[in-house]
C-alpha cells in the first residue's frame, strides 16, 4: 500500500479482507476506495483461494483434497472431523475450551492435515509420499491457503469452532523452514488462529529444530518428532535421515525449546508389524521418553499400508501391548485412530492418488 502512495493502514484493511473475510475478488473489498481497487486490478493483482480440484470421501467422513498449485500440480490436504485422538488428544485444560454460540455442526472438533512441500526428500521407507521425491517447496501462501480453502469448504468460523492444524502432510516442514514459519505467522497474526492448536512434525532436522526453538511462543506451534524406532540402528534403516542426525542429536536439539505451561513434545511412533512393535521396542521407547529431560507424550500409529511397501500393519494385540507397556512405565501415550485409510488419506499414505 505504501508503494502505491497509500497510508500503511490500508494494508491492514487488505489483510482483514483477505484472511478474516476470505474475499475472492478485489471488488469485494469495499473498505478500499473504488479507485484503488481499479488501480490494483490494472496492475495485475488478483485474490483467490487455492482451488480444491478433487475430493475423496472416506466411510469415516474424512475428506482428502487435491489442492491445485501453480504449474498444474497438486498437493494434498486432509480434513478429519472429530480428529484422530493424536495431536488433538490429551490437551491441557486451558487448551480444550469448547466453542459456544452459533449453529450446531456435524462435528464438535476437527483436525486439518496440511502439506508443506510437493513430495518429500526425506525418504522414510514406510511412507508413500517418499515415492514422489521432492518436487518443490510450497510458498507461504500455498501452505496457509490450504487451511483457508478447507475453512471455506467446511464453513469454519475462527473463534467459534475448535479446529487443530497438524503440519504432517506431504513434505518435511523444517526443510522449507522460511515458508513454513511465514505461513504460521499468517495463520496466527492475520487469520487469528492459536499456535497452541498447531503441531508441526519433523523427521529430526536438527538445524531446523534449533531455529524453531528460538521462535517466540506467541507464534510457535507445538513440536512432534517422528521417532519410529527405539534406537539408531533400526532408525538408520527406516529413516535414512538418522544417519546425518541420530537420535542423540535430535534430543539435544529439542531440549533447547522453552515449553509453555502444559505443553509436551510429542514422539510419533509408527508401529510396523514384527519390526518396531516388539515388547523390547516398547521398553526402549519408554527409556527414551523418560530420559528426554522435558515433558513428552507418545503418539502410536499403526502403520497404514500402501502399494509397493513391504511392511505389514501390526496385530491389534501387539498395538495394545505396546501402549500398555508405555503407560505402565508412566509415559503419557495415545493411539491415533487411522482416518481415511480407504481413500489413501491416512498417515504416510499421501501420494496424490486419484482413486479411492
Amino acid at each position: 500500500m505504501e508503494r502505491l502512495g497509500e497510508p500503511a493502514w490500508r494494508g491492514r484493511q487488505l489483510a482483514e479482507a483477505l484472511y478474516r473475510q476470505r474475499v475472492t475478488d478485489l471488488d469485494e473489498i469495499t473498505t478500499l476506495p473504488k479507485t484503488l481497487r481499479k488501480r490494483l486490478k490494472d496492475e495485475g493483482w488478483r485474490v483467490s483461494l487455492p482451488q480444491i480440484s478433487q475430493v475423496f470421501r472416506s466411510s469415516d467422513r474424512t475428506e482428502r483434497y487435491l489442492v491445485a498449485c501453480q504449474e498444474d500440480i497438486t498437493v494434498e490436504t486432509v480434513w478429519m472431523p472429530e480428529g484422530d485422538d493424536g495431536e488433538d488428544g490429551g490437551e491441557s485444560e486451558d487448551e480444550a475450551q469448547e466453542p459456544s454460540g452459533g449453529t450446531p455442526r456435524r462435528w464438535d472438533r476437527a483436525t486439518i492435515c496440511v502439506s508443506s512441500q510437493v513430495g518429500c526428500a526425506v525418504g522414510c521407507r514406510f511412507c508413500l509420499t517418499a515415492r514422489l521425491g521432492l518436487q518443490r517447496n510450497l510458498t507461504a501462501g500455498e501452505i496457509a491457503g490450504q487451511v483457508l480453502a478447507v475453512f471455506a469448504r467446511q464453513g469454519v468460523e475462527v473463534g467459534r469452532d475448535r479446529v487443530n492444524l497438524v503440519f504432517m502432510g506431504m513434505g518435511e516442514p523444517l526443510l522449507n523452514y522460511d515458508n513454513f514459519m511465514a505461513a504460521v505467522r499468517l495463520l496466527v497474526e492475520e487469520v487469528g488462529l492459536s499456535p497452541r492448536r498447531m503441531t508441526v512434525s519433523t523427521s529430526g532436522i536438527v538445524p531446523g529444530m534449533e531455529r524453531f526453538a528460538q521462535e517466540p511462543a506467541e507464534v510457535r506451534p507445538k513440536l512432534a518428532i517422528s521417532l519410529n524406532a527405539p534406537g539408531d540402528a533400526l532408525r538408520d534403516e527406516l529413516m535414512p535421515i538418522n544417519r546425518k542426525w541420530p537420535i542423540a542429536a535430535v534430543m539435544d536439539a529439542v531440549k533447547q525449546m522453552k515449553l509453555r505451561k502444559g505443553e509436551r513434545v510429542t514422539f510419533e511412533y509408527v508401529l510396523l508389524g514384527g519390526v518396531t512393535d516388539r515388547p523390547e521396542d516398547a521398553r526402549a521407547v519408554a527409556r527414551l521418553a523418560r530420559k528426554a529431560g522435558l515433558p513428552v507424550k507418545v503418539n502410536l500409529i499403526a502403520w497404514n499400508p500402501g502399494p509397493g511397501i513391504e511392511y505389514r500393519t501390526p496385530q491389534p494385540e501387539a498395538v495394545e501391548a505396546f501402549r500398555a507397556a508405555l503407560a505402565a512405565a508412566g509415559v503419557p501415550v495415545y493411539l491415533r485412530r487411522p482416518r481415511g485409510r480407504d481413500i489413501y488419506a491416512a498417515c504416510g499414505q499421501l501420494k496424490r492418488t486419484v482413486s479411492g
